[in-house]
This record gives structure tokens, sequence and C-alpha cells, in this order.
């Protein structure tokens, strides 16, 4: 992927050159939403560019997704834990399951 970058007005280089390496999947998602606002890639990369600069930093929260407390094992006791362990266990050997992407697909909605 290559992008001409604009710098500005003040007499240095009208563009450079971007070489990345991105995923695929997330470029044409991001194309897609991007052709929606009628911004074109090149710009889009730009404004992220200015906003590190105006920020001094990522012009976004960055980090970790924090897991609900219901299934966080490392704030839970050996109790609660054992518990939850055995729930599942009993929940698996009455037949109450569901295949792995569906299950993924709930979380992530319920936790979005």
């Amino acid at each position: 992927m290559r992008y001409n970058i604009g710098e500005g007005v003040d007499g240095m280089e009208k563009s450079t050159t971007l070489n990345l390496r991105v995923n695929p999947t997330i470029k044409k998602q991001a194309e897609d939403v991007l052709k929606q606002l009628g911004v074109p890639m090149a710009t889009a990369v730009d404004m992220f560019l200015r906003q590190i600069t105006l920020t001094g930093g990522i012009p976004f929260d960055v980090s970790l997704p924090k897991a609900p407390a219901a299934v966080d094992a490392d704030t839970m006791t050996v109790e609660q834990l054992r518990a939850e362990l055995l729930a599942g266990y009993e929940d698996m050997r009455e037949g109450n399951t569901q295949d792995a992407s569906a299950a993924f697909a709930k979380f992530r909605e319920a936790h979005r």
C-alpha cells in the first residue's frame, strides 16, 4: 500500500511516500467506511499522523479490553473460580453447550 502524504504549506516537501503492510480484510473494511465518508485513504492516514503530532501520542485509547468481573479469573477467589468451573462442567454434562463461534459472537455483542 502506498500513499502520498501532504507535508503542509511551509515550503517543505509537498508529499512523501509511505509503504505499509496491513491486513487486507481490515484495509477493505476501512476503505468501505472511508468511501461512505467521502474521505480518501491517503487523507485519513494524513489526518491520523497530524493527530499524533497535535496530541503527542496515539489519538485514541490503546488498551486491552477489560474482562467482565463475572469471567475475570484474576479477580476471583479460589472458591469462586472453583464454583464457576464446576458450574461450567455441570452445564457441559447436561448438554447446555453452544459452538465456539456462536459463544464468542454473543460475548462480543454483550461487551461492546
